[in-house]
C-alpha cells in the first residue's frame, strides 16, 4: 500500500487532481456563499472561479509542475501569462455553462458540476501540454 501511495505521489496527473480539489474547494465554497448572498449565478461563478485560479497557481507551481516551472525572468512571466490565459479559458467555459444552465432554468449547482468537469479537462490539457511543458514527465 505504501508503494502505491508513493507511485501516486509521483504521478503528475494525480498531483494535479489534488491541486484541483484544493482550488475547487475554494471555488465552490465561495460560489455557494455568493449564491446565498444573492449574487447572480454567472457572476458568482466568475468570482469564485477567479479565486480558484489563484489557489491553483500557488499549488500547481509548487507541487504539481515544480520541475517545469521557469526559474525567473521572461520565461517565468511568460509561463504565468500562459497559466492565466488557460485559467481565463476555463473561466469563460465555466461562466458560459453556468449562465446557460441558469437561463435554461437548471439548478446552478448542477450546472456548476458540469462546468467543473469541462473546465478541469480543458485546463489540464492546456497546462500539461503548453504552460508547463518540459522534459520531465510524471
Amino acid at each position: 500500500m505504501t508503494e502505491l501511495i508513493d507511485r501516486l505521489r509521483n504521478l503528475r496527473l494525480a498531483r494535479y487532481i489534488v491541486a484541483s480539489i484544493i482550488a475547487l474547494a475554494a471555488d465552490v465554497g465561495t460560489f455557494l456563499l455568493l449564491l446565498q448572498l444573492g449574487v447572480l449565478a454567472a457572476a458568482a461563478s466568475a468570482a469564485s472561479y477567479s479565486l480558484g485560479i489563484l489557489v491553483h497557481w500557488l499549488v500547481s507551481s509548487r507541487k504539481v509542475f515544480h520541475d517545469t516551472v521557469a526559474a525567473s525572468g521572461l520565461a517565468r512571466t511568460r509561463q504565468k501569462a500562459l497559466f492565466v490565459i488557460s485559467a481565463l479559458m476555463g473561466l469563460t467555459l465555466t461562466t458560459a455553462i453556468v449562465g446557460a444552465g441558469d437561463m435554461a432554468g437548471a439548478d446552478p449547482r448542477i450546472a456548476k458540476l458540469v462546468a467543473i468537469a469541462a473546465s478541469f479537462t480543458l485546463t489540464w490539457v492546456l497546462r500539461s501540454r503548453i504552460v508547463f511543458r518540459g522534459e520531465a514527465e510524471g
